[in-house]
């Protein structure tokens, strides 16, 4: 269980300037990285960014999705204002990367993302926040400003005990190549987005 970091360590980046922690995973062999800001305060809000894993967005910047735009975007915000970034492993929405291409796969032929995962026999998300609720409290956090757009993280937290005093949107630019899996989001997942792809 990923209650004590198994090692931390000063990252400068494009970013900013960042502590590097790694936490193990309960699920995992890869550890869970958090980044946090050289400002991290727990003793007020915390603004935190909960990232699932995404190779295909945050390494190679695919246009398929908005999730490598939502990990720069929250390392910016919680460089500028403080805060903590947790990247989990748990590619493809909790599926794996072979999955999640096999899911592209489908996608590429009229299914949408969650159509998709459940012609493979998966949940539309298989995610837990679990390892990083026990992250957050490792780390002494009790409230915290999500950076989200998932309510379901939200709702992790909540019942954690964990307080989510503001729920922060960080927009994202839309490409073609991602309408139809944003859409599928806000209309089969409850995300929420300001403005509706």
């Amino acid at each position: 269980m990923p209650h004590t970091a198994l090692v931390k360590s000063s990252i400068p980046s494009v970013y900013g300037d960042f502590d590097m922690w790694a936490f193990a995973s309960a699920v995992e062999s890869m550890p869970h990285v958090v980044l946090t800001s050289k400002s991290f305060d727990v003793s007020q809000a915390v603004s935190v960014r909960i990232h699932s894993e995404c190779m295909t967005g945050d390494v190679f910047g695919s246009k398929r999705c908005d999730c490598g735009q939502q990990l720069q975007n929250a390392l910016r915000y919680i460089e500028k204002h403080g805060g903590a970034l947790i990247y989990l492993r748990q590619e493809g929405r909790g599926i794996g990367l072979v999955h999640k291409l096999e899911a592209y796969n489908l996608q590429d032929q009229g299914l949408d993302t969650v159509e998709a995962n459940h012609k493979l026999g998966f949940q539309a998300d298989e995610r837990s926040y679990h390892d990083a609720i026990e992250i957050l409290k490792a780390l002494g956090v009790g409230t915290v400003r999500l950076i989200s757009n998932n309510p379901a993280k939200i709702d992790a937290l909540s019942k954690a005990g964990i307080q989510v005093v503001e729920q922060i949107y960080l927009p994202t630019e839309v490409f073609h190549e991602n309408q139809g899996y944003l859409k599928a989001k806000v209309e089969k997942m409850g995300h929420i987005f300001p403005t509706h792809p």
